[in-house]
This record gives C-alpha cells, sequence and structure tokens, in this order.
C-alpha cells in the first residue's frame, strides 16, 4: 500500500505542477495560428484556469476537508455496553478521497472561466443565465452529489461556492457585454469618420 500511495501521489503531484507547462505549450502551439486580437482574448482565460483551479483546491483542503473529517469522526461511537465503531483509515483511500475532492473542485471553480469564454464567443448572455438560475440551483446540487462522498458536508461544501461562482459568472459575463458593446460603439464611431 505505502508503494501505491507515493507512487499515485507522485503522478498526482506531477500532473498538478506541470499543468501550467503543458497550458504554455498548447497555448505556444495554437498561437501562431490566431489573429493578435484572438491572442489577445484566449490569454486572461489561460491565466484564470489554473488559479481558479488552485482556488478551488485550496478551498476544499482548508475549508471543506477539517468539516468533512470532523463529520466523519462524528460518526465512532460506542461505550457503555454498546457496538464500539472506530474509523480505521488508510493512507490510499484518504489520498483517493483528497484526489478526488481536489479534482472535483479544481474542476468545479472552472465555471465562470467557462461561461465567460462561452459568452465572449456568443453563445450564452447575462440573461439567459439569470434565466437559467433555477435550473443552475438544481444542476449544482446534483454535480456536487455525483462529484463528492454522500456526506451532506462535502456536497454542500462544494454546491454553495459552485452557486456563489455562477452569480460570479453572470457579473462577468456582464463586464464581458458592456467591453464587446463599447467596442462595437467605438468602431461604429470609426467607420462614420
Amino acid at each position: 500500500e505505502f508503494f501505491f500511495t507515493k507512487l499515485s501521489l507522485s503522478l498526482f503531484s506531477a500532473i498538478f505542477m506541470a499543468f501550467p507547462v503543458f497550458a504554455s505549450q498548447i497555448y505556444a502551439f495554437v498561437a501562431p495560428g490566431l489573429y493578435k486580437n484572438e491572442r489577445g482574448a484566449f490569454l486572461p482565460y489561460l491565466i484564470a484556469t489554473p488559479i481558479f483551479f488552485v482556488i478551488g483546491a485550496a478551498v476544499m483542503f482548508y475549508g471543506v476537508m477539517p468539516l468533512a473529517l470532523r463529520f466523519f469522526l462524528s460518526m465512532e461511537g460506542g461505550g457503555d455496553g454498546s457496538v464500539t465503531i472506530e474509523m480505521l483509515p488508510r493512507v490510499s483511500e484518504y489520498l483517493s478521497l483528497i484526489m478526488t475532492l481536489v479534482f472535483a473542485f479544481g474542476v468545479c471553480f472552472q465555471l465562470p472561466v467557462v461561461l465567460t469564454l462561452l459568452a465572449r464567443i456568443g453563445i450564452v448572455d447575462s440573461k439567459k443565465l439569470k434565466s437559467w438560475r433555477k435550473y443552475a440551483f438544481v444542476a449544482v446540487l446534483v454535480v456536487a452529489a455525483f462529484l463528492t462522498p454522500p456526506d451532506p458536508i462535502s456536497q454542500l461544501g462544494l454546491a454553495l461556492p459552485m452557486l456563489l461562482l455562477y452569480e460570479i459568472a453572470i457579473l462577468s459575463v456582464k463586464f464581458v457585454e458592456r467591453s464587446r458593446k463599447k467596442r462595437e460603439e467605438a468602431e461604429a464611431a470609426s467607420d462614420q469618420l
């Protein structure tokens, strides 16, 4: 168990640390085929992606995980003639739980980046996102139920930040719409000259 735990931890750490290199290499490959304005539009998303992933991992590790572990430990019981239930954690299971939750939180924290990119392309707008809010609420709860262990602490620990991120994404999409409108007005004014 110790060997495979070290191996999986090394693999996970290597992927996590190498992601910026992979992303920059992909960007270096794609960038020559893009126009200058397209390159400038793509770069902020390339920078925001690992930042939001790290924020999601930090929220999980420092916020949700201590609460979830406290919840799991509260399930221990026994004494006074009752059956004793004692937690016997294994390092591999703990590491698997941590890696799963880090990945789930990191991916879910990409919500503002993805929705802002979709708005920049023109697929979604802030009005659509506002009208989809009730469906997003249900979808967030379903995603949190699938990606986290079946305890309410980790599910709510993922669902609440995702709902906040959805609202942040709406604000970000509004910002993209305003900047697009200003750019179009400036182009229209320059065309009239």
